[in-house]
């Protein structure tokens, strides 16, 4: 999410020639969260490494999956990672990577969210539009479609992932952002990220519509506190209510002192040297709707690392390396229950796009993206996406999995590149709702373009 943030400020900065949580709360367990445990079709540990039997649907709990048996489960996988077992490109899975399958802890989502859901769902409207996308009116919050069917299916399963359930405010008080090349040499800065929805919120005790920013959606502010030379540059994305109206973004130039407004329009740059563009930003789909033609290619179990526990000291610690993969410490695979889209810029839109299309694989419990395979223009297999989810306990609200803490993970297949975003790193404070500090409720401050000419001062 805050990775929007994060690299269009950077590259701002460039541009004008400026100088250049993890709360410790360990994952609820399914008696506590009221949550549904699928056990799978054989709940004995298999400590070998061997392929045990499985079934169309269900890996046995235990089961550790590694390059020796792999195969055995790629139904369960998307295809970069179907990519990486099989070596077809320089990102390789390292001899030693051993994935744990756990069961399945699919919690509810949060009360007010759902009695939303109950209650606005049926009034929605979808408007097709001349340019062959589709716009959505009514919408006043909880899902939009919480058993999305035909017409638009695909569609209706990327609005739930526009419109799930994330806490109202986020704060991760200390992210990190690391590169790696071709060579296997590491580039790192860090952040401050703040995240507040400013409409359609259900969390207890917060404004549906947070008074002051009526016709906005969603706010994200970032700013650099490391490297030295980066420092204080910082921006604010604003998405809005109208689906159909472009983000603003705006900078902080540090060199000026003053914040200055960024055309949102150019969706295909990676900056500061990662392999995300704006589209990839807020947990894997950051695009205009309105402008999207979505086909529903289907529902899939798929292994994801959800519920884990974050490496408390800095990239590499944690990580297997040469690739960058979660090490068995961060917890154990569960298979998903998941919807499969295809997502790309309707054809009026489609003229110098980087992308022909982006297949999501989207959680059905949160709508939260779990992987990406994303294909160049050509289509050509091009880069590969992970989610990996922390689980927090929101206050009021309970343990809630799509959290806004997670480890993104992007690997560029065609040129041997990766970037890894944790939110949070080094095991700092990741706060949401009233955990957060009060500095941090100036809504003016973190929502506005003025409020970034604050820094500095």
């Amino acid at each position: 999410m805050k990775a929007v943030s994060r690299l269009m400020s950077i590259f701002i900065a460039l541009l004008f020639a400026s100088s250049a949580n993890a709360q410790s709360a360990a994952s609820p367990n399914a008696a506590q969260a009221g949550a549904t445990v699928k056990t799978g079709s054989n709940s004995s540990p298999d400590t070998s490494t061997s392929a045990p039997p499985i079934s169309e649907d269900q890996i046995p709990i235990g089961t550790k999956i590694t390059t020796q048996n792999w195969q055995a489960y790629k139904s369960f996988m998307p295809e970069g990672m179907i990519a990486l077992f099989e070596g077809r490109y320089s990102w390789k899975m390292p001899n030693d990577v051993q994935m744990e399958v756990g069961p399945a802890i699919v919690r509810p989502l949060p009360k007010n969210y759902m009695e939303a859901t109950e209650k606005y769902s049926s009034q929605l409207s979808l408007v097709e539009l001349p340019s062959g996308g589709v716009n959505l009116q009514g919408y006043k919050g909880g899902a939009p479609f919480p058993d999305p069917e035909e017409p638009h299916r695909g569609w209706k399963v990327l609005a739930d992932v526009w419109y799930r359930y994330i806490p109202h405010l986020i704060v991760d008080s200390y992210g990190t952002t690391c590169t790696q090349n071709s060579m296997g040499s590491v580039n790192c800065s860090s952040d401050i990220f703040v995240a507040r929805q400013l409409s359609f919120n259900t969390d207890p005790g917060i404004p549906t519509t947070i008074p002051g920013a009526e016709g906005k959606f969603y706010a994200e502010w970032f700013m650099t506190v490391e490297p030295e030379n980066e420092r204080y540059n910082a921006s604010v994305v604003i998405s809005y209510t109208d689906l159909s109206k472009p983000q603003d973004i705006y900078a902080f130039i540090p060199s000026l002192r003053r914040a200055q407004a960024v055309s949102s329009s150019a969706r295909c740059s990676s900056f500061s040297g990662t392999d995300f563009t704006p589209d990839e930003y807020r947990y894997g789909f950051n695009a205009n709707l309105t402008q999207m033609n979505v086909d529903f290619i289907g529902e899939k179990k798929v292994l994801a690392l959800v519920d884990a526990n974050f490496p408390s000291g800095a990239f590499p610690d944690g990580y297997i390396m040469p690739l960058g993969w979660p090490q068995p410490t961060w917890g154990k695979w569960q298979v998903r229950d998941a919807y499969v889209i295809s997502a790309s810029k309707v054809p009026s839109e489609a003229a110098g796009y980087c992308y022909g299309k982006r297949v999501m694989y989207v959680d059905k419990a949160s709508s939260a993206t779990l992987w990406l395979d994303l294909y160049d223009k050509d289509m050509k297999y091009w880069k590969f996406g992970g989610f990996v989810l922390k689980t927090l306990d929101v206050p009021g609200v309970g343990p809630v999995t799509s959290s806004g803490a997670a480890v993104e993970l992007m690997y560029d297949m065609q040129n041997n590149h990766a970037s890894y975003f944790s939110d949070p790193g080094l095991n700092r404070p990741f706060y949401v709702n009233e955990q957060a500090p009060n500095e941090y409720n100036d809504v003016t401050r973190f929502t506005t373009s003025s409020g970034l000419n604050e820094i500095m001062r």
